[in-house]
This record gives C-alpha cells, structure tokens and sequence, in this order.
C-alpha cells in the first residue's frame, strides 16, 4: 500500500468529512466551467498563457535580468536566493537590518516551501498569517491543505470552536459574516503594529519592473499599507514579458481558481512610497534543475490556482494531508518527484489518470501525462512496489495464454465469496469484488445469442 493510500484512511473514515469535502471542491469546478463557458476565446487565452509562458521559460535569463535592472531603477532592492536556506536567512536579515519584530504576511506557498515562518518565529519573529484560511490553520499549527483555500477542510463550527480559544469569541456562534467579523478585527491590531509586511507574487512584469499580488481578502493590501519594509519573496519561473501578457494571466486565474472573473484585489507594486522600501527576492529553490528537465519543465509554467486540485476525483476524496508533499493533488504529486522521487514516489499512485487535470489547467500543463510518465519510470529507479510488479507479471502470462485465461474465469466462478474477499486483495480493502457472470461474452458470441445489426455499429 502507497504511502498516500495509507494517509487517505484516515481521511476517508469519516464518510460525512469525505462527501462534503467531495461536493465543495466540485462546486468551484463548476463554476469554473461556467466561467469557461462564458468567455467565447477561452480556449484561446489558454493557448496564449502557455505559449507565453514557454517563451518566457526559454528566454529566462534574460527576462530576469529585465526585470532585475527595472525595479532596481524604480527603486526596489533585488536579491538572488539560491536554495531555501538563502532566502530565509536574506529575509531573516532584512528583518534584524531594519530591528523588526512584528511581521505579518500575506499567503505563499513559496513560503511554505520554504519553511520561512518557522524559521522566523525560531528567530523571535512574530509572523502573522493575514489570509483568514491561513490564520486558521496557523491557529491549528498545521499547514494548509489546499494552495488557495488552505482551511477548505475545516467546517465551521470547527472555525467557531477555534475563535473562541484564540480570540474569545461568543461560544458556539459559528456564523461565517460573524466570524469574519472576529478575524477582521484580531487582523486589524496586526496590521497596525506590523514593522515588515511580507507577500508573495503571482507576477513579476519584466518590463516594467513591477509585480503583481491577487487576493480576495485585501489583505495583502492592508499588509503593505502600513510598515516601512515590503519584503516580496518569488520563484524565478513567475516572470512575465510585459503588461499585455498579464491581461492574459488575470483573465484566466480567477476563473480557474475560484470561478471568478478577476480576483477582488489585484495590486500592481511598481515603486516605495517616499521613506519605505521593498525588497524583491528571486527563488530558485530547484527550478533551474526542473528548467533542465525537458520532459517535466511545463511544471514551471503553473499559476498556482488550484484547478487541478478541484477537479481531482481522488484529491477530492482523500484530502490534502494524504500527500506527502506539502503541496498536494496532481500539481503536488509532479512537484514532489522533481523535488525527490525516492522521498515522494508514493504520491503517484494517487491518480486515476483521468486527465481531468490537464483538461481544466489554464496554462495547459499536461499534469495527467507527466504523473503517467513518472510511474514508467518507477522500476527503473528501484521504486516500483514489487507487489504491483508481481502482479502485471501474472497477470501477463494469463493475458497471454487463452486457455489459462478462461480456465481461470471458470475457476473463479465457482469459489465461494469470502476467497474472492481475503484481505491480502489490497482492492477489498473497502469494497467487495464483483461476483463473475455466468457466461463470458466470448461465449455468449459463438452460442449465437449476441447479433449485432449493421445500424448497431
């Protein structure tokens, strides 16, 4: 049993927890489509997104360095980090530079990656989740389970029962406008007494110099409103060539994402205010290995908005701490084996091959076929469960050989349930295998009793 599947019972225990969290993640694939339905050229900007983007990638240095030069001239500080230890550690001294103590952020997943606010916690950093999912989960000291909605598998009256612990509020009110309401004001005295503001970028515009943060909440906006120091932390891979490529990634997030026709704040960052300054830090972190990658490279082309992850029948019903990779679905499953196969192999087997993934990216990413190459590259890496290996070995020499295959359907026929139901049957582990008709349909063929008409075909 792979990892995932082992992680997935406990998820899939309670069986209310699986079909709501089934029915809401589908919910947005369904306003997804309906938001794909109404734009006649949709089909078009995905095209467009990832030809931009393959561009982009095949001229990356050079759009870096684009970019580099003109936000350095409207101001901005650039740096280069190489690995996730170098941008902790440039951020951590950011922060001790300027005597900060109080910061608070904005949702990353670069961040994450990076494992930065433990380190700065570990620092004596208070650092402050300001997106509403990711203070929920930061409450719950856990990480989210989703790169867009990372308290999707919370309900609320589990919010509720938090609020009242971490900010008292009224016991038992789990109304979603009154815990905002909470939330808003605990947020509010963290932005107010915050000496750095940290966000992530969705965009980095080469030829202007700027980047581009979305939220829904403003939080981000809120964020940077107030202290002297922005520090906004990237991967190398979000450079765009220029404004008019931007329009096209704006017009195609949103409705992916959340079925929305643009995110409710997206803010452009061009240049400090008088007396402020930001600082720009270009991640790494493995991309370049993943750039050299010709079979996986279209992995850098990901705009981070969950479509995958929504339309995945087994992310869906399994949840996303049953990935090992902090993040999950068919982007999670991907990035973990470019990030260690050895470590992150057992993700693989958590895909039906639907390619519902690949169908629904807004980029075109061939999510489905990527995780499909991986398990064709599983035996030769020594990571194939040797289960699995004896069994297409089996069932090889069966397929082969007509007669072993139907003395064997005439064998299974006459064994008795329970054999056909052992536990050592990883697939009756939750179900029960089907009872064999009594006839095959080879057999139903030449006894005559199956005739297909010519208007049949």
């Amino acid at each position: 049993m792979s990892t995932h599947s082992k992680a997935a019972r406990l998820f899939i225990a309670d069986a209310e927890r699986t079909a709501w969290h089934n029915q809401a993640l589908y919910l947005l694939r369904e306003k997804r489509d309906a938001m794909a339905r109404s734009v006649p050229e949709w089909e078009s900007l995905r095209h467009a997104a990832s030809e931009i983007k393959r561009h982009t990638l095949g001229h990356l240095g050079a759009y870096l360095e684009e970019f580099e030069r003109n936000a350095t001239a409207n101001g901005m500080t650039v740096h280069w980090a190489e690995d996730a230890q170098e941008m902790n550690e440039t951020v951590w001294s950011i922060i001790r530079r300027h005597g900060g103590e109080n910061l608070v952020k904005s949702k990353s997943m670069l961040s994450e990656e990076c494992g930065l606010s433990e380190y700065l916690q570990a620092r004596g950093v208070d650092s402050v989740e300001s997106d509403l999912g990711e203070r929920i989960m930061q409450f719950l000291q856990s990480p989210p389970s989703h790169i867009v909605m990372p308290a999707i598998h919370i309900k609320r009256e589990e919010v509720g029962r938090i609020f009242e612990e971490k900010l008292h509020s009224t016991p038992g009110n789990s109304d979603p406008a009154y815990l905002t309401r909470v939330a808003r004001q605990h947020l509010r005295e963290k932005f107010l007494h915050a000496d750095i503001a940290l966000t992530g970028v969705n965009f980095a515009i080469a030829s202007s110099g700027s980047f581009v943060v979305c939220t829904n909440e403003g939080n981000a906006d809120m964020g940077t409103s107030f202290p002297d120091i922005h520090i906004a932390i990237m991967g190398l891979e979000k450079v765009i060539p220029d404004y008019r490529a931007l329009g096209i990634f704006t017009r195609l997030l949103a409705r992916s994402a959340t079925g929305q026709p643009i995110t409710a704040y997206t803010s452009i960052y061009r240049r400090p205010a008088p007396g402020k300054q930001i600082h720009v830090i270009i991640v790494d972190n493995g991309r370049t290995e993943t750039l050299a990658n010709e079979a996986h490279r279209n992995m850098l082309k990901c705009l981070r908005c969950g479509a995958c992850m929504n339309t995945c029948p087994v992310y869906r019903r399994s949840g996303g701490y049953s990935y090992s990779y902090f993040i999950p679905g068919p982007l999670g499953i991907n990035l973990g084996m470019l990030r260690s196969a050895k470590r992150y192999s057992g993700n693989v087997s958590a895909c039906s091959l639907c390619y519902s993934c690949s169908n629904v990216c807004p980029a075109m990413i061939d999510l489905g076929e990527q995780i499909y190459a991986w398990r064709q590259d599983l035996d030769k890496e020594g990571l194939a469960d040797f289960r699995k290996k004896a069994l297409v070995k089996g069932m090889d020499i069966l397929m082969r050989r007509p007669e072993f295959f139907y003395n064997g359907i005439r064998f299974a026929r006459i064994l008795p349930p329970f054999l056909m139901n052992l536990p050592v049957n990883p697939w009756c582990q939750g179900r029960n295998m089907p009872r064999f008709a009594p006839k095959t349909f080879n057999e139903l063929w030449k006894s005559g009793k199956i005739d297909i008409h010519p208007n049949d075909q």
